[in-house]
């Protein structure tokens, strides 16, 4: 099995890249969305966040208030890891459920979506690495128009995270969103090509198919060993 790495940073095109792969096809495992399963109301996860941030962060349905826990965190670096540290093992247990199941299902080739890869040292499981870049001032800009906030706002949300130059530093392929969509769909082909070619044996062994294959040839060894020893 190949599990792709998929990462880039706020307003870079992560997401569109992500759901190229989903378009094709390459079914996508993403942390965005486990993260919010593990935050909903009545959870594990919403219970530890709700006793370390207050009950104020809740919206009168008992969901927790998003864009306000948001706001919190990102313009306080101590409350930030707080909730790094709250969610971190829910997240990582829901992202290996995900990729279990479609490990069951016989994919060979799954892209794990995952803006903190590095920073929760989950690219040590990924090959290859696909960072999606752009160059600071068109991702500010991009996120202020995105998200119709103030410049402060959007640039303590960039700053929250690890820049995109040292990401890119740590990839294995860089698709480079400085330019058109159109420039974005091209470059993207070239990886789809890259991401779904033969597995290796090594990948091949980690597979369904693979892991099915060595216990039938256990299996035949073990029956000609007993029709051997009679």
């Amino acid at each position: 099995m190949r599990i792709v790495g998929l990462t880039g940073g706020i307003a870079s095109g992560k997401s569109t890249v992500s759901n190229h792969f989903k378009a094709h096809g390459v079914p996508v495992v993403d942390a965005d969305i486990v993260a919010r399963d593990v935050l909903k109301k009545g959870t594990g996860g919403w219970k530890k966040v709700v006793a370390a941030f207050g009950e104020e962060i809740l919206q009168g349905d008992g969901e927790v208030d998003r864009p306000k826990l948001g706001r919190i965190v990102f313009s306080d670096p101590a409350k930030r890891q707080l909730l790094n540290r709250l969610l971190a093992p829910y997240i990582s247990s829901g992202i290996f459920q995900e990729i279990l199941k479609l490990w069951l299902k016989g994919h060979k080739v799954i892209v794990l979506d995952i803006p903190l890869l590095f920073e929760a040292k989950m690219d040590k499981w990924t090959k290859p690495i696909v960072v999606v870049w752009v160059d600071p001032e068109s991702q500010l800009q991009r996120l202020m128009a995105r998200d119709r906030t103030n410049e402060e706002d959007a640039r303590n949300r960039i700053n929250a995270q690890m820049p995109l130059d040292l990401k890119r530093s740590k990839a294995d392929i860089v698709i480079d969103n400085t330019g058109s969509l159109e420039d974005l769909n091209e470059q993207f082909q070239k990886v789809l090509f890259q991401v779904t070619r033969p597995l290796t044996w090594t990948e091949f062994a980690l597979s369904r198919q693979g892991a099915l294959l060595a216990l039938f040839s256990i299996t035949i060894g073990v029956l000609a060993f007993r029709k051997a020893s009679l």
